[in-house]
């Protein structure tokens, strides 16, 4: 039997409690990317695969993101699974008010027209089909219509506030 936790320690919900508990969760790095009048992206951790039939998957983001705009009205999206290589791209993709397709930023249209990031472990293009609202963000369900998971190499991976690769 396993202890329980100790609830003298334990602290009331708050967005610092939700953001301390998930810096103890590993998550694969992925870039989301869309293209408006202006193709847009940004790095999440929050990619789940939601069903096999149709092929699902989802992902949150922020309404107040400089790539909302075009997600919210965005009719496919790109997701690109980043390698431990990557460390810099998902930086550059998680940074306030970089040019993130600017070189060194390797990329090119895709089916869709949807951005396709170049050298990454894996990618899909996916069809919007939902966006679910939740709070400040909103839960996006897209459907698989292409991808290529032949890229190779180990996965990129988020813990502690930190970019970071798998270990053995």
């Amino acid at each position: 039997m396993t202890a329980s936790p100790d609830l003298a320690t334990a602290r009331s919900a708050s967005p610092d409690l939700l953001r301390s508990v998930f810096r103890q969760h590993a998550a694969g790095v992925a870039v989301i990317t869309a293209t408006g009048s202006r193709p847009v992206g940004f790095t999440a951790t929050s990619l789940t695969s939601v069903a096999a039939q149709p092929p699902l998957i989802s992902f949150g983001v922020g309404t107040g993101s400089s790539s909302w705009p075009v997600l919210a009205e965005a009719e496919h999206v790109g997701v690109h699974i980043l390698g431990e290589h990557q460390q810099e791209l998902a930086a550059t993709f998680a940074r306030s008010g970089a040019d993130r397709f600017a070189a060194p930023t390797g990329w090119h249209p895709g089916p869709e027209g949807v951005p396709v990031l170049d050298g990454v472990v894996a990618w899909m293009v996916c069809r919007v089909v939902a966006r679910v609202p939740a709070g400040d963000h909103r839960l996006v369900i897209a459907e698989v219509v292409a991808g290529d998971p032949a890229g190779g190499g180990r996965p990129l991976v988020y813990h502690q506030g930190r970019f970071t690769a798998l270990r053995d």
